[in-house]
């Protein structure tokens, strides 16, 4: 059975409300069963995780029929404390929700709390789990916007399907985040501009200008040189995501690897991720703790890091 710290820790993760520690606690147990000789109780524990898993990842319905397969409703689960990011962008992210739990604070004094932000970086680096945080923290729903079925399954009717997500904006309260959004929002002036893509971003632009309702809109994008000039001042808060730096890679793979990490110096790893992102570095800890537990062991040792890592790195380098 568990020992005494696992079932401490075990404890102390579920009061928390830490549904991933509490996961990764769980496994550490599994593993150790495993390594006792009991597969069948380890195989128990792993089911019930992987089940738990599933069901909770995230909840998807369609808003409306006239809406459906547009927007995705989504039980946000992530916590701020989960997000391995800069200081400066884990600051601005503080700044919005403070604002925002104080914005009866800044009417008295005729001011707005920034409702509508632009999240720009590289894929994997945070932007789609900040707009999840920023929805579970301020205990509101997350819809998210697929870019990509507005202009390509409704193409000729977009600019109506935008009027109608808006007006769905201003009616039901929540947290719009509008992903890949340089599919709309292309610099207008460009030779090969589509015109009916011209028009879905002027009508982005009216919508968002007009836009007063009690909502938070954020946007993102993998390339904020591909956006229209035009755009910027219609936001109040523009945030860019970087690939993460030595810091922020310790913190991740402290984070992830959890109680499962052996005595290795984290800084040897630091060589091998360079250049990947968050996601990447995240999903090669988790396949490193899965590795481990198929092969009985209760610990992540080093070379199996590396080796999870390096087949990440191969990726990017065919992406490259």
């Amino acid at each position: 059975m568990a020992n005494a710290e696992q079932l401490k820790n075990l404890i102390k993760a579920h009061f928390e409300s830490d549904e991933e520690k509490f996961a990764t606690l769980a496994l550490q147990v599994a593993a150790h069963e495993a390594k006792l000789g009991h597969s069948a109780f380890a195989f128990e524990i792993r089911d019930i995780i992987d089940k738990k898993r599933s069901t909770r990842v995230v909840k998807l319905k369609p808003i409306n029929n006239d809406l459906a397969g547009l927007i995705l409703e989504i039980t946000p689960k992530e916590k701020k404390s989960e997000l391995i990011v800069s200081k400066v962008i884990s600051d601005r992210l503080d700044r919005i929700l403070s604002e925002f739990k104080q914005s009866h604070r800044l009417a008295k004094h005729g001011m707005h709390n920034r409702r509508k932000v632009l999240l720009a970086g590289p894929p994997g680096t945070g932007k789609t789990m900040s707009a999840s945080i920023i929805a579970n923290e301020i205990k509101l729903p997350l819809y998210i916007i697929l870019m990509d079925k507005l202009v390509t399954k409704f193409m000729g009717e977009s600019s109506s399907k935008l009027r109608q997500i808006f007006e769905l904006i201003s009616e039901k309260k929540g947290v719009y985040f509008f992903d890949e959004f340089d599919t709309i929002g292309g610099e207008r002036a460009k030779e090969n501009d589509v015109g009916e893509m011209r028009r879905v971003l002027n009508s982005f632009l009216h919508f968002i200008e007009m836009d007063a309702s009690g909502s938070l809109i954020i946007a993102a994008t993998n390339n904020l040189s591909l956006l229209d000039q035009a755009l910027f001042r219609r936001f109040d808060d523009v945030i860019e995501y970087e690939y993460p730096d030595s810091k922020e890679m310790i913190s991740l793979i402290h984070n992830k690897l959890g109680n499962f990490k052996s005595r290795f110096n984290t800084r040897d790893i630091l060589p091998y991720a360079k250049g990947l992102s968050h996601a990447e570095i995240s999903q090669a800890c988790f396949d490193s703790i899965k590795t481990a537990i198929l092969n009985g062991k209760e610990k992540v040792d080093k070379a199996l890091l590396i080796k999870m890592i390096a087949d990440k790195k191969s990726i990017y380098k065919k992406r490259k």
